[in-house]
């Protein structure tokens, strides 16, 4: 069975199609309107081994933030939608990497609880025009849609961009290996009997 999604998200800001396929071989074609989420998107598709396709127009002329925020909600749904009933994965996953000075860690359970904690702080408000602010959007937004619970922690860094670059790759790595099948793993894995 294919794990795939596409969508479609269209508002008074922005106008967004998104699909995405879990077993993937990380390959991307991005067209955010927003250079570096653009580039982290990317990075997380690379290292998440997802096919990720993504054309979006926003209103960047204001800011990123109604771009940035939409592409999470829509990538959120697309996950959710892809991971189907969710028999047989390995429902939890967690990634520590390294990029230069900084160090990042991501720990998620597909578990359709939706929370969400970020710790650590970055150092510039900005990275280029990108304001910093928005990897928090993203990533809140990113897992209220997609159900799932999402720790992210920047141990330490000095390098704004390194340090979020750490944060997508690490992403993309604990989603894979949460979504990942197990052929050991009998329908869902939960005492439940559902996730």
């Amino acid at each position: 069975m294919e794990r795939t999604s596409s969508l479609q998200r269209t508002t008074n800001e922005t106008d967004i199609s998104l699909s995405l396929s879990i077993d993937g071989e990380g390959i991307s074609e991005l067209n955010t309107g927003v250079p570096f989420m653009t580039h982290m998107l990317d990075l997380f598709a690379k290292h998440g081994q997802f096919n990720l396709s993504v054309a979006a127009i926003g209103d960047t002329e204001i800011d990123g933030h109604h771009t940035t925020e939409d592409i999470g909600i829509c990538l959120g749904q697309a996950f959710r939608e892809a991971l189907g009933d969710k028999r047989g994965i390995k429902r939890y996953g967690q990634a520590l990497v390294p990029m230069d000075e900084a160090l990042a860690q991501v720990v998620v359970d597909l578990s359709n609880r939706p929370h969400f904690e970020l710790k650590g702080e970055f150092p510039s408000p900005t990275v280029g025009n990108f304001d910093t602010e928005l990897v928090h959007e993203f990533l809140w937004k990113f897992a209220l849609e997609a159900r799932i619970n999402l720790h992210v922690i920047v141990h330490y860094g000095r390098n704004t961009h390194h340090m979020i670059e750490a944060v997508f790759k690490a992403l993309g790595r604990a989603l894979d290996e949460a979504s990942t099948i197990d052929p050991r793993i009998k329908g869902v894995p939960s005492t439940k009997g559902m996730l």
